[in-house]
């Protein structure tokens, strides 16, 4: 099978899909690695350590994406790469399409497989090309949180610890997942006074006892969301429903409640997010302010911390790569059910059931498909 690694295209996205180690191991296997010259690069690997590895390195992406069987992303494709995909060309990255019907009926119209890292799932409910990321995530949004809490940023002029005789910032993480518990530990290590709302009440058990005394966890439902929301100076939004659209927990009128110059990180903003007032931003352009708070919507975080985000995305994601390069998709998914999990789209038919009710379109069980 012929892989290809095209180069990352979506504005300030660093990193890569397939490292020179991976590359090696498919060659070694039997397979082609064709990745476009430069595609390491931002994220600190050289384009002599892909040949190295017995990979093909070629300048044009068009020549890639024609001939390649399975495409190796990072980010979904871009407007600019849709004509560049072909019918049963199978393409493997996160795609969010519950966030963009924009893309979900493009990438029908190209009749690929899609394959989203997003929504590969374990048998105990976790998703393992979703964690590694998250975990960066939620440590950025503390670390971007913090940085925009300062005045010359337009924040409120809040250090997070506090000092003596000051008190630490307020900031409430919805959400106790990967993303939501890296946040809450980001937080409590820097000295803010934390609290964690999540509505499984076993979670937030174990938060209790994993946690610092500094965080306090606490049942989300609307009202501790509305009261905790206009207490803080810190916001991160950290809900996850796999494959499907964020819930709205953040309403327009809370944000008004909020304190002039709170920031908000909707880490979420990848599944639409989780406040209302949420829209993408990049990392160019990464933050507006709506009644007086500042929101910072990046949908590719990540992509900021190249060199540790692609490390850690491709240690998880490599074996999968090479299970489907070395069975095909179809073999691959059909003695593997958490990369089943994965199957989005298959030429033109919705198999998720996240993505079909998000836009309200036919489901199609991916064994029944034609």
């Amino acid at each position: 099978m012929i892989i290809g690694v095209p180069k990352e295209i979506k504005t300030d996205e660093n990193r890569v899909g397939l490292l020179p180690v991976g590359a090696e191991q498919l060659v070694a296997a039997g397979h082609r690695v064709w990745v476009e010259t430069g595609a390491g690069l931002p994220s600190g690997v050289r384009d002599d350590d892909y040949e190295g590895a017995g990979a093909r390195l070629v300048p044009d992406p068009a020549e890639i994406y024609r001939e390649a069987e399975l495409i190796v992303k990072v980010k979904e494709p871009v407007p600019d790469e849709y004509p560049l995909l072909h019918e049963g060309q199978v393409v493997f990255c996160y795609f969010h399409f519950a966030a963009d019907r924009g893309l979900t009926e493009a990438m029908q119209a190209r009749r690929i497989v899609a394959i989203a890292y997003e929504t590969v799932q374990s048998s105990d409910g976790s998703l393992p090309l979703l964690i590694p990321m998250s975990e960066v995530a939620g440590r950025m949004a503390v670390q971007e949180g913090a940085k925009y809490l300062e005045k010359p940023r337009g924040g409120r002029g809040i250090l997070l610890s506090g000092v003596p005789g000051v008190a630490p910032a307020d900031v409430v993480v919805l959400g106790g997942g990967v993303v939501g518990s890296g946040a809450a530990r980001i937080a409590a290590g820097m000295g803010a006074n934390v609290f964690i709302l999540d509505v499984d009440l076993n979670r937030l058990r174990y938060l209790a006892d994993v946690m610092p005394a500094n965080v306090t966890t606490l049942m989300s439902n609307p009202y501790n969301i509305k009261k905790l929301v206009a207490s803080a100076d810190l916001l991160v939004g950290a809900v996850l429903i796999p494959g499907a659209k964020a819930p709205k927990l953040v309403t327009r009128a809370m944000i008004g409640t909020m304190k002039e110059g709170a920031v908000l990180v909707d880490v979420a903003v990848d599944q639409g997010g989780c406040s209302e007032t949420c829209r993408p931003t990049t990392h160019r352009d990464p933050t507006y302010i709506i009644d007086g708070v500042m929101h910072y919507c990046v949908t590719n975080m990540p992509g900021a911390v190249p060199r540790t985000s692609t490390f850690a995305l491709t240690n998880a994601t490599f074996r999968y790569v090479l299970e489907i390069a070395n069975r095909g998709w179809e073999g691959a998914v059909g003695t593997n059910q958490y990369l089943a999990a994965g199957i989005n789209i298959v030429r033109g038919k919705v198999t998720h059931p996240g993505v079909a009710a998000a836009w309200g379109l036919p489901l199609t069980n991916l064994t029944d498909r034609q």
